[in-house]
């Protein structure tokens, strides 16, 4: 940067019959420097970060249209959420995903980056001091400029020296305060990166999970629905033996066996995918969980009355606004070090040391030096740059607003959508329920009536159709409300907190 630069020194490397003269002025140095920041320090450039207003309603407007029987209260939140499901093997998925994942690791690595970034920022608030040493052999021209070593450039000689420097620059505009400020902002933005990363993993487990419930269960009904129609093949065979059925009706009934046998296989490398999706969260192998989790288990399903907090506590649970908040809070930071820039800045050093031709004469009272004062920059021309910047910074002010506005109501619209979802998804699941109940008692029904030769085997098939789609059906929608749950504890922003421990 181009400016004005104005410094000063003191030499009083002579002065060997008074070993106190000179220590003065370096006393007098010291106490302006440390009194300065003093007079000064309540200077501090650009706009003061205020939190934005919530905004939140008042209440859950959609808790209040609820007619499934399993609903959501307005109280505290369930931060362990997936304990309400009462199944052990998911919670004790969701620690071992918490504890290994590469993801949530990554992002651990990124936040100490950030706090790291953030130390070398703040260091620069305290006096740097740095020592130094060396020898060197060298010899200085006799036809240039005058040889300060006495030897008018003839020969060669021995240069010992050390020194120790310090310098300090006075904050006095709070341009490094408004960077610690903005440090201290990415910190908190790398903190809650970290937390949604969490957030999403516990909701993708806990999906992952039931999805793989719901499909153990589909095969469990599929294989149960094969016995059936495998009973009904030989009911079919029997009474073409006996000259009542038709082959027709006993290669309906082998259709009907193949068609359901075809779906196995499917189901099956279903089941394996969501077991390995579950070991990739985890961090393990491929098939490695499958001895814990291919015996089947009970579907988790939510409880009648589940909590899911107050409106007022959201912008404090999501971890994506408090993101766009600290994102907010280092641009308007950022304001305060660009304006900064405009104003002078102040930077105090000084060094104390020994230099001497001979070794034996180093660290001797005559080999002594000091040098103290003050270097003073100030931008005279720019082109511009400065003024650039600062409405470069401004302009980003603007967007990290206009984005934490943004994200404040994505994060209404999306809990206003998954509890209507919650809520469509139970009232199906009871109408499905009833449907398969019906469907049971038909094929009972119909199933009696062929033998006693009422019906064809035709109206069979066909009920026994409805009651395997009737049932996949059920069980999809059984999983959906639980999954609904889960998207709508990731939507307020719950879990998180139980492993928030980076």
């Amino acid at each position: 940067m181009s400016g004005l630069r104005i410094w000063g020194w003191v030499d009083n490397a002579g002065a060997a019959a008074q070993p106190f003269r000179g220590t003065r002025p370096l006393l007098q140095g010291i106490a302006v420097a440390w009194a300065a920041p003093l007079l000064l320090a309540g200077c501090t450039l650009g706009p003061d970060f205020q939190s934005p207003a919530s905004q939140a309603p008042q209440n859950w407007a959609a808790l209040q249209a609820q007619a499934a029987a399993s609903q959501p209260v307005a109280e505290p939140l369930e931060l362990r959420w997936w304990d309400s499901f009462h199944d052990a093997q998911l919670s004790a998925l969701i620690e071992k995903v918490a504890q290994r994942n590469l993801d949530l690791q990554m992002a651990s690595a990124r936040l100490l980056q950030s706090r790291a970034i953030r130390g070398t920022v703040a260091a620069e608030q305290a006096p740097s001091v740095d020592a130094d040493a060396g020898y060197s052999r060298a010899r200085n021209s006799a036809q240039g400029l005058s040889d300060p070593s006495g030897n008018a450039g003839k020969k060669a000689y021995n240069l010992w020296q050390g020194d120790l420097v310090a310098g300090w620059e006075l904050d006095l505009w709070g341009r490094v305060r408004r960077q610690v400020e903005a440090a201290d902002a990415s910190v908190e933005v790398a903190e809650n990166d970290r937390r949604g990363v969490l957030l999403a993993l516990l909701a993708e487990t806990a999906g992952d999970y039931i999805q793989l419930r719901a499909v153990q269960h589909t095969l469990q009904v599929t294989e149960d629905n094969l016995k059936v129609a495998r009973h009904s093949l030989k009911l079919s065979e029997d009474r073409q033996a006996e000259g009542v059925a038709t082959r027709l009706d006993v290669a309906q009934a082998s259709a009907q066996v193949a068609s359901i046998e075809a779906r196995l296989p499917s189901l099956e490398a279903r089941r394996d995918d969501l077991i390995n999706a579950l070991s990739l969260l985890a961090a393990e192998p491929p098939r490695s969980l499958q001895g814990l989790l291919q015996p089947g288990g009970e579907l988790p399903a939510p409880q009648q009355r589940f909590a899911i907090g107050v409106p007022s506590e959201l912008a404090q649970r999501r971890p994506d606004i408090r993101q766009a908040e600290a994102r907010l809070h280092a641009a308007t930071a950022s304001i305060g070090v660009a304006k900064a820039d405009f104003y002078p800045s102040i930077r105090l050093s000084g060094s104390v040391g020994f230099q001497a031709m001979q070794l034996s004469d180093f660290g001797g009272w005559d080999s002594r030096r000091f040098a103290f004062g003050p270097q003073l920059s100030l931008p005279l021309f720019e082109g511009g740059r400065l003024k650039g910047t600062l409405q470069l910074r401004e302009a980003q002010q603007q967007e990290a607003a206009l984005n934490y506005r943004k994200v404040v109501l994505g994060a209404w619209h999306e809990i206003d959508d998954v509890l209507r979802l919650y809520n469509a998804s139970h009232l199906r699941r009871d109408h499905l329920a009833e449907a398969v109940r019906q469907n049971r008692i038909a094929l009972e029904t119909a199933q009696r009536q062929y033998v006693e030769g009422a019906v064809d085997f035709l109206n069979v098939l066909s009920v026994q159709s409805a009651l395997l789609a009737s049932e996949e059906q059920w069980i999809d929608s059984s999983a959906a409300v639980s999954q609904a749950l889960v998207g709508l504890y990731k939507a307020l922003g719950g879990g998180w907190q139980a492993f928030d421990k980076a």
